[in-house]
């Protein structure tokens, strides 16, 4: 497969974050975990690393590897499977149905107060 529009570097999560113990500012891809870049200014350390996800990318092409796909263009079922433990099943349960929802109602609603 040949590098495509799929696999712009662009299209991939990156953050940006201050690191206190080299004093500049990291940028990270989430795509590529082993992968960062260091800079003196947030703008500086992104487009580096944008620039290395694109190298990275065109190696593994020319190789014939892999090439991870964008967290952005993955299709989500909104469904998975969670295994949390026969007490906790029950905490949450009852909570639940305190609240006349179902299970998957009031984990939901958690999980968006949480974030």
């Amino acid at each position: 497969m040949s590098t495509s529009t799929a696999h712009d570097a662009s299209r991939y999560l990156y953050r940006v974050t201050w690191s206190e113990e080299d004093g500049e500012f990291v940028a990270t891809c989430v795509e590529f975990p082993s992968l960062s870049w260091l800079a003196g200014t947030p703008e500086d350390a992104l487009r580096g690393l944008r620039d290395l996800v694109t190298e990275v990318i065109a190696d593994l092409d020319d190789a014939g590897e892999g090439i991870p796909e964008p967290l952005s263009t993955k299709a989500y079922s909104g469904k998975f499977n969670l295994r949390l433990g026969e007490h906790l099943h029950r905490r949450l349960a009852t909570e639940a149905a305190e609240q006349h929802l179902s299970l998957n109602q009031y984990v939901v609603r958690k999980l968006n107060h949480a974030s």
